[in-house]
């Protein structure tokens, strides 16, 4: 075996101001740390880097690439060259199928039998020196062992169906991983450079839903509008629902696009400050039935809007840096930000103040507060008042998720736990479940409550069974940043997208059936 080590100057499709990256010694692209050269409630101001990376990871005349042009420029492993031609000699991606995968191939389409190292050790490796990123790096974190869940792993809840990497997820901040949609099993929207794909999982065809290069002509006319239009915006965070698409931006953008419509139908900048990024957003029903949207940004600002007539019908400050998540959906976002929710008709905006990470019950009566502290927040969602406090993690918290029932709640923290809670008996978490090398960055409930998905900023993604208590776990091992994970709202799909220049991809995990036959034949 040839000696091998971890750089953390490659994986440059997270902004470099934000992260740096660990690769294979040659250059090999997977991210092997999470950290952080400034805050992360500041943003890169080198607009050059950010754009030459997404130019790096364009297609050449059209042909997806197994590997873009500046990143096969480090590959030096021996004589191994990841590129595939055809006959014609363009160069064309290797998926991976369910037979496939039966039948040996690695589910990313690495090929490990050229390298110098086994996946099993290279495994080993990157578990010993994975940096996870902590804002409070002196808690005692040792502690967390001795309370956290006992769990067996080696259970199969979602099988793999299916790698593609003719789409490729990309991340703008590295705390946020809301990147990732599905809308059915056979509609997915993730985010790639300066667009918003769909991939169909059933025609295994990608086409562009929104273009934020461009300039960006609303629509919907308010006293609102810019006097310019957006333009080059980028994506930091995004969720669609129906038919309608809401993306928030690293500037303090948002966008609103329903997606039966050519053009965006709302687009505002919802804060000028210097740091001014847009954490989350989110699409939610109230108990009304009116339909609204919710955002967070780094102004420590929620706000909320009604999708009618896109009018800022509350805002609401916390004391630090906001997560938001309606009706069990959870929404990252992050630092001291602002959550808002429109109407999409009017336009018109009511302050009131507000400040956090927020997510909102089923009912849409609570609203989960979390981000920059170790506390968490249940709040009135109506009135924004506190009405409980959360004590038990030890780091910044950045996603949470409402399970069906409205009465269980799910927060993922630095600290590389996520707790779960009854906020009918908020004085403790009901359990800690723990990663295995980083931060909990995205959680996620089946509609039917069965399972809880719960993904690591880099390689794994954990199914929790919660009927049998959180003990029985599926863990999905993988190479590569995870841009988000979604399942679609039948449960019988889970897609993963990973964000590498390499092997920058989406994963398709179908639920696993008493009558497994159908699957052994495709």
């Amino acid at each position: 075996m040839a000696h091998f080590s971890f750089q953390n100057d490659q994986l440059q499709y997270v902004d470099d101001a934000y992260s740096e990256m660990s690769d294979f010694d040659e250059g090999f692209s997977f991210s092997g740390t999470e950290t952080d050269s400034s805050s992360p409630k500041t943003k890169s101001t080198c607009d050059d880097d950010f754009d030459s990376e997404f130019e790096d990871d364009f297609d050449l005349d059209n042909v997806s690439l197994g590997i873009s042009i500046a990143v096969f420029d480090r590959i030096k492993f021996d004589e191994f060259i990841f590129v595939v031609f055809d006959g014609q000699g363009k160069s064309k991606t290797t998926d991976t199928t369910a037979a496939e995968a039966r039948n040996g191939k690695d589910i990313q389409g690495i090929l490990w039998e050229r390298l110098n190292f086994t996946r099993d050790k290279y495994r080993e490796t990157r578990l010993k020196q994975y940096k996870n990123y902590e804002n409070l790096p002196s808690s005692p974190r040792k502690q967390l062992d001795k309370i956290c869940k006992q769990v067996e792993k080696g259970y199969t809840f979602y099988d793999f169906q299916f790698n593609t990497r003719l789409v490729k997820s990309t991340i703008v901040h590295f705390q946020l991983r809301n990147l990732l949609w599905a809308t059915s099993k056979h509609d997915l929207y993730l985010m790639q450079n300066y667009s918003v794909m769909h991939w169909s999982p059933l025609l295994k065809r990608s086409k562009e839903v929104l273009n934020v290069a461009k300039p960006i002509v609303p629509t919907a006319k308010s006293p609102h509008a810019l006097p310019q239009p957006l333009s080059r915006v980028q994506i930091s965070t995004m969720s669609v629902k129906d038919n309608l698409l809401v993306a928030g931006g690293f500037h303090g953008e948002l966008i609103c696009k329903y997606l039966n419509q050519p053009d965006v139908s709302f687009s505002t900048k919802l804060t000028t400050e210097e740091n001014d990024i847009t954490n989350a957003v989110d699409i939610f029903n109230c108990p009304s039935g009116s339909r609204r949207v919710i955002t967070a940004n780094n102004d420590a600002q929620v706000r909320i809007f009604d999708v009618a007539n896109f009018v800022c019908l509350n805002r609401f400050s916390f004391p630090w840096s906001v997560n938001v998540s309606i009706l069990g959906q959870p929404l990252a976002f992050r630092e001291s930000y602002a959550l808002v929710i429109f109407d999409i008709a009017m336009l018109i905006f009511f302050l009131v103040p507000f400040r956090q990470n927020t997510s909102v019950s089923p009912n849409g009566k609570l609203m989960a507060v979390l981000g920059d502290s170790s506390e968490c927040l249940v709040a009135d969602s109506q009135s924004g008042k506190v009405v409980g406090t959360l004590h038990g993690h030890l780091d910044y918290s950045f996603s949470s998720a409402w399970h069906p029932d409205g009465h269980l709640l799910a927060t993922g923290n630095q600290d590389m736990t996520c707790r779960l809670w009854d906020v009918r008996k908020m004085s403790q978490s009901l359990e800690v479940l723990k990663g295995r090398m980083g931060a909990i960055r995205v959680l996620k409930f089946t509609s039917d409550g069965r399972f809880l998905a719960m993904a690591e900023p880099a390689d794994f993604v954990h199914i929790f069974d919660i009927k049998s208590g959180y003990e029985k776990v599926q863990e999905i091992d993988l190479f590569g940043e995870i841009a988000g994970i979604s399942f679609s709202p039948d449960t019988e799909a889970l897609f993963v997208g990973v964000a590498d220049r390499t092997y920058g991809s989406v994963l398709e995990f179908n639920r696993r059936s008493h009558n497994l036959y159908l699957g052994t034949i495709f």
